[in-house]
């Protein structure tokens, strides 16, 4: 028995809206499209709503979006930290009694 080995690969953005603008400015269904530009249709429908969330005025820009991760990280650190601070003040606080 052998195993396939499964490639993923990566499309540039460019390729990505202009197969995507075939669905939605050039009248074209997802299969066409997929066909024409010889990708599986399930990659234009994810490029798709992509764009299409990013298009809402409700989407964060790219740079909030990246500032909103490093926020997040930046809290998971510091509650971790406050963890620690409150293990190590009952540890003393224990200690001194």
């Amino acid at each position: 028995m052998t195993s396939k080995k499964q490639i993923n690969k990566r499309y540039p953005e460019e390729f990505k809206q202009e197969a995507v603008s075939l669905v939605l400015e050039q009248g074209y269904t997802i299969t066409e499209a997929a066909d024409a530009v010889g990708v599986d249709r399930k990659l234009i429908y994810n490029w798709k709503n992509k764009i299409e969330q990013a298009k809402s005025p409700d989407a964060l820009s790219s740079s909030e979006r990246a500032e909103l991760l490093a926020l997040r990280k930046e809290n998971k650190n510091l509650r971790i930290e406050r963890e620690i601070l409150k293990k190590a003040s009952a540890f003393f606080a224990k200690e001194i009694k």
